[in-house]
């Protein structure tokens, strides 16, 4: 005996619904699908570096150097913005060589692709110009760097001050 077309579409229509909720089922009873399912945490830190010194008018580099702490690699990109001490500003070419400077130079920001793994570092590294007419000896205080990714749920070591010896 065959089946009407009708009772055959509706016969797998039935299959196909059967075959979906089995595996959202599979899905939500799975360890390793709930595992996946967990939010990555990359623990991404700023190490505070502090720039060589230079003179007024001369160029030093400033480090933006970030390490993952773990326990997961990024699955998401990740910026490091570097606020540069007034007295300097930004000069390429930076690495990145995608680094946007603001508006003055007195800010730059680099954004890094996803996949840094557990235990790595990251750095941008930005030619920073000293002003000439700064006082020297001395120093230039309130630069930053600070790291975001939304793969980080502990923001606490996400931001480092710095400063520039001037010699």
């Amino acid at each position: 005996m065959t089946s009407s077309p009708s009772r055959r579409r509706s016969q797998r229509r039935l299959a196909h619904r059967l075959l979906v909720a089995g595996g959202v089922l599979t899905l939500l009873l799975s360890p390793a699908a709930a595992a996946s399912a967990a939010p990555p945490r990359s623990d991404l830190e700023v190490i505070q570096l502090i720039p060589e010194p230079a003179p007024p008018g001369g160029l030093t580099t400033v480090h933006g150097f970030v390490a993952n702490g773990g326990p997961d690699t990024t699955e998401a990109p990740f910026t490091v913005t570097i606020t540069l001490p007034f007295g300097s500003y930004a000069e390429t070419p930076f690495f990145p060589s995608d680094c946007r400077p603001s508006e003055g130079g007195h800010s730059v920001r680099c954004v890094f692709p996803a996949g840094l793994r557990p235990g790595r570092t990251a750095t941008a590294l930005i030619p920073t110009r000293i002003e000439s007419n700064v006082e020297h000896p001395g120093r230039l205080t309130g630069g930053r760097v600070t790291v975001t990714g939304p793969d980080d749920p502990n923001p606490e070591n996400n931001s480092q001050p710095f400063e520039i010896p001037i010699s």
